[in-house]
Order: structure tokens, then C-alpha cells, then sequence
């Protein structure tokens, strides 16, 4: 298995591939039973100025050999926004 660095590329790498966006950072990063799980930030929409862009974040799951193995989306929002806590 490769080092955390090299899974965090790599899984940037086919999520990108399956939904034609660029990662733009990984918000956290776990090790499972399975593998591992990471949330992943993509801009879906670039806008200007740029703290309108709509971003997402996406769950991605691999499996111990950094293969992905699933991903959805999560949530959706505006750069500009923060997080509404009292839900």
C-alpha cells in the first residue's frame, strides 16, 4: 500500500477521472475496516468573483489498495458561505 500522500493523489486522481472535475482539496481523510474514506472538495461551477463558485464535497471510499471503490456527493455550496451549524 502506498503512503497517506500517494492515497490522497490517488483517489484525487479517479475521482476526477469518473466526474470530470478537479479535486480542489481533501477536507478529511480516514482509515476504515476496508480501506480508506476521504471527503474530497471539487469546484462544480467557477464563477466570478470567485467566492460565488459552487463547490461540493464528495464522500469518496477505497479500497486497501487505494482503488476507489464508491463516491457521492455530499453537500453542495457557495465558496463564500460558511457552514450553517445549527443543523
Amino acid at each position: 500500500m502506498a503512503n497517506a500522500s500517494e492515497t490522497l493523489r490517488l483517489a484525487c486522481e479517479q475521482l476526477s477521472q469518473l466526474t470530470g472535475q478537479a479535486p480542489e482539496s481533501v477536507s478529511s481523510f480516514q482509515r476504515t475496516d476496508d480501506g480508506w474514506r476521504l471527503t474530497v472538495e471539487v469546484v462544480e461551477l467557477s464563477r466570478i468573483p470567485d467566492t460565488t463558485s459552487l463547490l461540493a464535497s464528495y464522500e469518496v471510499e477505497l479500497d486497501e489498495e487505494g482503488e476507489l471503490t464508491g463516491y457521492r456527493r455530499v453537500r453542495r455550496y457557495e465558496r463564500g458561505k460558511a457552514d450553517d451549524r445549527s443543523r
